[in-house]
């Protein structure tokens, strides 16, 4: 294939194609990151919320 403009375009149509696809699912795991870091989060408050009430730890109300 010669080397023209239209010829690069047309060599590069399928990895940009790839590149588009993968898109969502870089989104799809940035949304498991951070809905992971939320449960952490959650349980650590949780555990904190447990051990208060059960006196072993004093720990400031929010």
């Amino acid at each position: 294939m010669k080397r023209t403009i239209d010829g690069m375009i047309m060599v590069g149509e399928p990895l940009m194609q790839q590149a588009i696809d993968a898109i969502p699912q870089y989104h799809k795991a940035e949304e498991v990151e951070r809905l992971c870091l939320l449960a952490e989060s959650l349980f650590q408050a949780v555990t904190d919320y447990q051990l208060q009430a059960l006196g072993r730890q004093k720990l400031p109300l929010h």
